[in-house]
């Protein structure tokens, strides 16, 4: 999906976002810059499989069946893929590190209602919403090009990719044993409470971005109907993304009810 949003971006403006700061001018990222930006998109992206390994004890908790559960993973992986779609391309138009500020607010009222969730609807709602801020992760990575040189470009996007794919894998383990041992709200309270002090920590620490285009937002949307058309090899990195995806999400989504209910394992295994 990230691949889509840089190709928009080169599409759109015709160059890449110039970032307002001053480690772009010296040549150089700092490191603690670095592990911000890879903290903050495997943090991010960790929100959208917290609810995976808790599918089996979440139900009887809220005295739902596996159907209805199952639409937990399932809405936040739609919010993801609908935050991709309509509020990605806002990187080109607005201030990159506000976007990524006003997500992670987001994202943190999200989590924080998904573990305060008197019943299903409020945590379906919730879910939703979790997978549209979740999306922080897709403004990330454009950022993390666009602030370092040339010469370091791959090495710092690739360092931000492993954040990204660390905050994947490890989102389950962790959810899996905290929410074995202290209960699955206490798993969205937490991420909540990560996702706040990650959040300063990005309003202090990461520059300020100038949009590299004056598109208005209905403009910026249909302008991806342009390249989806132009750029076959775009057709066909989304619909294999998306097919991975699927396949992915319901075999993690279904394997945790069916080890709980069939093998009376826990959340930790």
């Amino acid at each position: 999906m990230s691949s889509i949003q840089n190709v928009h971006a080169r599409g759109v403006a015709g160059r890449a976002p110039v970032a307002l700061a001053e480690e772009s001018a010296a040549g150089a990222v700092s490191a603690p810059l670095l592990l911000l930006l890879a903290t903050t998109a495997g943090l991010s992206v960790a929100s959208l499989y917290y609810s995976q390994p808790m599918l089996g004890v979440l139900g009887p908790d809220m005295q739902a069946d596996s159907r209805v559960v199952g639409l937990v993973p399932t809405l936040t992986q739609l919010g993801y893929a609908l935050g991709i779609l309509l509020l990605a391309p806002l990187g080109d138009r607005f201030d990159r590190r506000r976007i990524i500020v006003i997500k992670s607010i987001a994202l943190m009222l999200a989590l924080l209602l998904s573990g305060l969730a008197p019943g299903m609807g409020a945590l379906l709602a919730a879910s939703l919403a979790v997978g549209l801020a979740a999306t922080v992760a897709q403004d990330v990575v454009p950022a993390a090009a666009t602030l370092a040189p040339a010469a370091q470009r791959g090495r710092m996007v690739g360092t931000v990719m492993t954040g990204l794919l660390l905050g994947i894998l490890l989102s389950r383990v962790v959810s899996g044993f905290v929410a074995q041992q202290w209960g699955w709200r206490t798993v969205y309270v937490a991420a909540a409470v990560a996702i706040a002090l990650l959040t300063v920590a990005v309003w202090r620490g990461l520059p300020r971005f100038a949009p590299t285009t004056q598109l208005g937002y209905g403009a910026l949307i249909g302008s991806m109907v342009a390249l989806w058309r132009q750029h076959a090899a775009l057709r066909r990195a989304a619909w294999a993304q998306g097919l991975l995806a699927v396949g992915f999400s319901a075999f993690w989504s279904t394997l945790a009810v069916m080890l709980h209910s069939q093998f009376n394992l826990g959340t930790a295994a």
